[in-house]
């Protein structure tokens, strides 16, 4: 297996999995940054690595005009839908690499980046983004995990989704290594990002944290949680595509024939980052 680069599929097959699949940003995240950053319905916001649009829409009506851009065009489709049936018109969503800014985009009060910065030059991004900003504008770097909650004792209503035979029957169909594109990330995505973002410029950060909560999962969003994953992609299964699905339908079967579970998420970090 090659070593990691960006490629194109990366995603290749997931996006119409993702806006099902993962844990919606909750209210509370936008609400949190509105105060934290006086935001009153004025200014650009930009969301780098917006996938299908998650956070861009949840913020949008923060703002004049959000724009979203991500490296995945199947991805921007789905946020336009999306954008679309919420009746939300203010968006923009544009078909390109993080790399590839600014691009004559202008200046923006806020730049998020949101479980989408490792995928990315971090150097040069951060470097860009400082220079795309506002003079009293600022990065806000969402730590998050969306595709699943944590595991543990504590009592809840239904089952926990089987995450650690989850990711054993993905293991048994890709291998051991952690799959990405065309290549693997046998160390998994990159960290130590504060260290980048002070070498671009910015001061910081300024931390704000969002609370967990407890969801209700059905099998379906369980089942598209996992094809939303780099790491579990629709195309790096084949032909084993369905004899996959079946398997993990009868496994999440055997943890809640009802076909419904919880899930604690995690809580959600907000690195604030000023130039």
């Amino acid at each position: 297996m090659a070593t990691w680069q960006w490629d194109p599929s990366l995603y290749s097959g997931s996006a119409r999995y993702y806006q099902r699949g993962r844990m919606p940003y909750p209210q509370s995240l936008a609400d949190a940054l509105t105060t934290e950053l006086g935001l009153d319905g004025s200014g650009r916001l930009l969301d780098v690595g917006c996938g299908p649009g998650s956070l861009t829409l949840l913020l949008a009506n923060r703002f004049d005009e959000a724009v979203g851009v991500d490296a995945d065009a199947d991805m921007l489709t789905e946020a336009s839908l999306l954008a679309t049936e919420t009746g939300i018109h203010n968006t923009r969503w544009l078909h390109l690499r993080a790399e590839d800014l600014p691009a004559g985009l202008g200046s923006f009060r806020l730049i998020t980046f949101a479980q989408s910065f490792h995928w990315m030059d971090r150097p040069k991004v951060a470097s860009i983004a400082r220079r795309m900003l506002d003079a009293d504008g600022a990065c806000a770097h969402v730590h998050a995990t969306t595709h699943q909650g944590v595991d543990g004792d504590s009592a809840l209503p239904y089952p926990r989704p089987p995450h650690a035979a989850i990711a054993e029957l993905v293991r048994a169909y890709l291998g051991p290594a952690r799959r990405a594109g065309q290549g693997s990330l046998a160390q998994g995505t990159a960290s130590g990002e504060a260290g980048i973002y002070r070498a671009a410029g910015f001061g910081g950060p300024q931390r704000i944290e969002v609370p967990g909560r407890v969801l209700a999962r059905s099998t379906d969003e369980v089942v598209a949680a996992v094809f939303s994953l780099s790491s579990a992609a629709p195309h790096l299964f084949g032909d084993e595509l369905a004899k996959f699905e079946a398997e993990l339908r009868q496994l999440l079967h055997d943890t809640s024939p009802s076909g419904t579970f919880s899930e604690q998420t995690r809580e959600i970090g907000i690195d604030i980052w000023r130039p």
